[in-house]
C-alpha cells in the first residue's frame, strides 16, 4: 500500500464525513412547515399557476387549492397555449368558483422562456400582498396557505421556499429523483445558508415559492431571469444578493408532487436544466459529477475486489468500508427526512450512474441547442470554461 493512495482514501473518508455533518445539521435546520405558531394576520395571497398541457393534473391541483382554510386568497391560472383539454377543464372550474381566475397567455416575446413569461403575466395580474408560485402537478392539503403564512411571519421571510413530498412510483422515478435531493441535503448547510448573504448558498424550489410582493418586484421578478432555465434558483439567489431574507422549509406534510412519471420524463426533465444549475461552467460541472461518481464507486470497487481476492496492495480495506458506510448513512438520512422509501439507499450506486449519464446528456443538449420542454425549444446557451 503506497502512502499517496492511502491518503487519497482517507481524503474520501474525510470528505464524506463533512457531508455527513452537513446532512445531520440539516435535520435540525430544515424546519417543518407546520411547526410555526398561527399567524397574527391574514394578508391576501394570490396563488399563481402556469399551465401548459396539464389536462390530467390541473383539476386535482385546483381542487386542493380551492379547499384551503385560509380566509383571503384567490387562484390565478394562466393557460399557456395548451393544445390538449387543459382549457376546457379550466373553463368549467372557473365557472364553478369565483376565487379561480383563468388568464390566456399572450404571445411569447423574444428572449423569454415560456414558463417564465407565464409567471410574469400571472404576477402582473395578481392583486395579492403575497404571491405563491406553484406547479400544476402539485397537490395541497387544506392548511397549506395558513401554515405558509405562519412561516413567513415567524421567519420574517421575503421568499419562503418549500421542499415538497415527491411521489416516486415507477423505478425510473425512484432511481433518479432522490439523487437531486441527496445533493441538496448533503451539500447545502441550511443553518449557514439562512445566516449569510452568499447567493450560492441557496436552493429555491419552483414547486413552492412564496414571495412578499415588494420583494418580488424589488428583484425584478421573472423578467430579471427571463432566459435562465433555472428561474427558481436564480430568483432565490437574487433575493439573497440584495440582503433580503430567504428561507427554506420542509413542506412535505402539506404539498405533494409527482414531478415525472417515467424514466424518460425524468431524463428529459433533468437534462433540460442540470447544467444550468452550475451556470454553464464546464470545468466545475465535470469535476463535481466525476468526483461524486468516484466517491460512490471507488470504495465499492475496492471492497468487492478485496473480497474476491484480487491483490490491491495500493489500497486498504478499512477506509473503503468506512466510506461505503458513510455513503449509506448519508442516503438513509436524506431518504428518511424527505420521505422517500428508505430501501432506495441500497440502490445509490445505480442512481449515481444514471445521474452521471443525465449530467453528460444535459451538457450535450445545452451545447448543441437540442434542449426542449413542453414542445418548445430552449435557447442554446454559451458554455463557459470556468
Amino acid at each position: 500500500m503506497t502512502t499517496s493512495w492511502f491518503q487519497h482514501q482517507i481524503g474520501i473518508v474525510v470528505f464524506l464525513g463533512v457531508l455527513l455533518l452537513i446532512a445531520l445539521s440539516n435535520l435540525w435546520a430544515l424546519r417543518r412547515l407546520g411547526d410555526y405558531p398561527a399567524p397574527s394576520h391574514a394578508p391576501r395571497v394570490s396563488v399563481l399557476i402556469p399551465a401548459r398541457n396539464e389536462m390530467e393534473a390541473i383539476g386535482p391541483c385546483l381542487r386542493s387549492l380551492l379547499t384551503q382554510d385560509y380566509p383571503d386568497f384567490e387562484v390565478l391560472v394562466l393557460d399557456d397555449g395548451s393544445t390538449d383539454g387543459t382549457g376546457a377543464v379550466l373553463a368549467k372550474m372557473e365557472a364553478q368558483d369565483e376565487r379561480l381566475r383563468v388568464l390566456q397567455g399572450r404571445s411569447l416575446p423574444e428572449g423569454w422562456l415560456g414558463k417564465h413569461w407565464a409567471c410574469w403575466q400571472l404576477a402582473e395580474a395578481a392583486p395579492g400582498d403575497l404571491l405563491l408560485f406553484t406547479d400544476a402537478d402539485t397537490h395541497h392539503s387544506p392548511g397549506t396557505l395558513q401554515a405558509a403564512m405562519a412561516a413567513v411571519e415567524a421567519e420574517g421571510a421575503d421568499l419562503l421556499t418549500g421542499f415538497v413530498y415527491q411521489e416516486v412510483v415507477s423505478w425510473g422515478e425512484r432511481l433518479t429523483i432522490p439523487v437531486a435531493f441527496w445533493c441538496f441535503f448533503s451539500f447545502l448547510p441550511l443553518g449557514l445558508a439562512h445566516r449569510v448573504r452568499l447567493p450560492a448558498l441557496s436552493l429555491t424550489n419552483g414547486q413552492m415559492m412564496l414571495f412578499r410582493r415588494q420583494a418580488y418586484q424589488t428583484i425584478g421578478g421573472h423578467q430579471a431571469v427571463r432566459n435562465n432555465p433555472v428561474d427558481d434558483i436564480a430568483l432565490g439567489q437574487r433575493v439573497k444578493a440584495i440582503g433580503l431574507r430567504w428561507r427554506a422549509v420542509d413542506a412535505g406534510e402539506f404539498i405533494s408532487c409527482r414531478m415525472y412519471r417515467s424514466l424518460q420524463e425524468a431524463l428529459e426533465g433533468f437534462s433540460k436544466n442540470l447544467f444550468a444549475v452550475f451556470d454553464f461552467r464546464l470545468l466545475e460541472y465535470l469535476f463535481v459529477w466525476l468526483w461524486i461518481t468516484l466517491i460512490t464507486w471507488e470504495p465499492l470497487a475496492v471492497l468487492a475486489l478485496k473480497v474476491i481476492g484480487v491483490p490491491l496492495p495500493q489500497f486498504a480495506r478499512w477506509p473503503a468500508a468506512l466510506a461505503v458506510a458513510e455513503m449509506l448513512a448519508l442516503w438513509l438520512i436524506t431518504l428518511h427526512r424527505l420521505r422517500f422509501p428508505r430501501y432506495l439507499a441500497f440502490f445509490y450506486p445505480i442512481s449515481t450512474l444514471l445521474f452521471l449519464s443525465i449530467a453528460f446528456r444535459s451538457l450535450v443538449w445545452t451545447a448543441t441547442g437540442w434542449a426542449a420542454w413542453k414542445g418548445r425549444p430552449l435557447p442554446r446557451q454559451r458554455v463557459r470554461l470556468i
